[in-house]
């Protein structure tokens, strides 16, 4: 881990990222296709590019270019002090890694005071895949050690205007989403979940309109990346993620109520986003949303690149067959073996590149089991083919347990969890 930047670093919230390169690589310069820095924005993710070699992605990095903090031992020692619950695998291995006011929540967990979880899907396909599903897994496991609400925010509108595809289509998508949210084994009574082009107005339209007269052209350029020729829609968006970090937006919810936070559990690609809400937060007299921030599922293809709905090949999908999946892992995963099976029990491979065993991480709770698994396979005693198949069964027994709970999911459940005046409390909101 990097130490921990300075508050002054911390709390910019609408400094430029001038050592993120946001704009394509200009083909026309050698230099420039033989050497970039790495890009990490909402709509782009790679590694760095050195000599010509796509290096994976320097999370380290990223708490220098974003200004956040890292998630470190003495922080992981007061969650299970404060929370009487060991840490999550996630948050153990470092998959969530890195914080903005994580201690500030445990601050209100201790003293009774209320909070909220916030987090959020874009709907870009019909089907998620299992990048997509695991941050679901753990906010359901933050709910339930927490006792609070959540409120998901379909992000069909972005999807819209970022992606070639009809307003019809991702709407479809988002109805989609919510079964497959659900079926992760959240309940309508402790979760919201909208789509955009549904539950835009009222009180949350006063929102954006409040945080929009706060924003500038020149801030969205800075943290975006956006010209004079990007679409008026896009450069709007970012109000529109705003807005649910205030739980004023959900006056069904919370009634009058603007003293209220929400953690948000997301990939460290949308910090920008919330890097603008915290900067306006204080002057529409709401709290600052506190941030948890998870590292990218590796394309199958390795850590260079994060596992992608546009990419077939890079993902495992969650309506994926048992056959499918197999294949996709024998013939896509990267492995950290060697060419040979005599060279590999003589030199032993390498867990920290190995797909299949970073996959793995994210399953195998059992922290001595995944040691074992990574010791096991530097000495050569496990191989590349051992180590696949054990990859393959603990996904498709993900997978497969995922669609039989989905099957289970009736268009009455979905209304429900769509529905802002289905019966929803919890105790901590009778606290100041």
């Amino acid at each position: 881990m990097t130490t921990q930047p300075s508050n002054s670093s911390a709390e910019t919230p609408v400094q430029e990222m001038q050592n993120l390169s946001v704009g394509s690589t200009d083909a026309a310069s050698n230099e420039k296709q033989q050497q970039h820095k790495q890009n990490i924005t909402p709509w782009e993710v790679e590694g760095a590019v050195v000599d010509g070699v796509q290096m994976a992605i320097d999370y380290n990095k990223l708490f220098e270019d974003f200004g956040t903090h890292p998630i470190d031992t003495a922080l992981l020692e007061r969650f299970e002090k404060v929370t009487g619950h060991k840490p999550h695998l996630y948050l153990r291995r470092g998959v969530f890694f890195s914080h903005r006011d994580l201690e500030k929540i445990l601050d209100r967990y201790e003293q009774g005071k209320p909070f909220y979880l916030y987090t959020g899907r874009g709907p870009s396909s019909g089907h998620m895949h299992i990048g997509h599903v695991l941050p679901f897994v753990f906010c359901k496991w933050l709910q339930d050690i927490f006792d609070v609400l959540l409120v998901v925010q379909l992000t069909d509108d972005e999807k819209f205007l970022f992606r070639d595809v009809s307003v019809d289509q991702v709407y479809k998508n988002s109805l989609n989403a919510v079964r497959e949210i659900a079926a992760v084994g959240f309940k309508p009574e402790k979760t919201f979940i909208f789509s955009n082009l549904d539950f835009m107005g009222g009180a949350f339209y006063r929102n954006m309109l409040q945080i929009s007269r706060l924003v500038t052209f020149n801030q969205v350029k800075a943290l975006f990346g956006f010209n004079d020729s990007t679409c008026i829609g896009r450069v709007h968006f970012p109000v529109i993620q705003s807005a649910p970090a205030f739980c004023s937006s959900f006056p069904e919810i919370f009634g009058a109520r603007k003293d209220i936070p929400c953690l948000i559990p997301c990939g460290i690609d949308q910090d920008p986003y919330f890097r603008l809400t915290r900067d306006v937060a204080v002057r529409l007299k709401h709290k600052k949303p506190s941030l948890i921030h998870g590292r990218f599922l590796p394309a199958l293809q390795g850590s260079a690149s994060k596992m992608s709905s546009s990419n077939a090949n890079s993902a495992i999908f969650m309506d994926d067959s048992p056959a499918k999946i197999k294949n996709k892992i024998n013939r896509y995963a990267f492995s950290g073996g060697q060419t040979s099976l005599e060279e590999h029990r003589a030199l032993g491979g390498n867990p920290d590149v190995d797909v299949p065993y970073q996959y793995l991480t994210y399953f195998i709770d059992d922290d001595k089991e995944i040691a074992d698994l990574a010791k096991g396979y530097r000495k050569g005693e496990i191989t590349s083919g051992e180590m696949k198949a054990r990859c393959i069964s603990i996904i498709q027994d993900f997978v497969g347990a995922f669609q039989e709970r989905e099957r289970a999911i009736t268009e009455q459940d979905v209304q429900n969890f769509m529905d802002p005046k289905y019966p929803r409390s919890f105790d901590m909101l009778s606290k100041k």
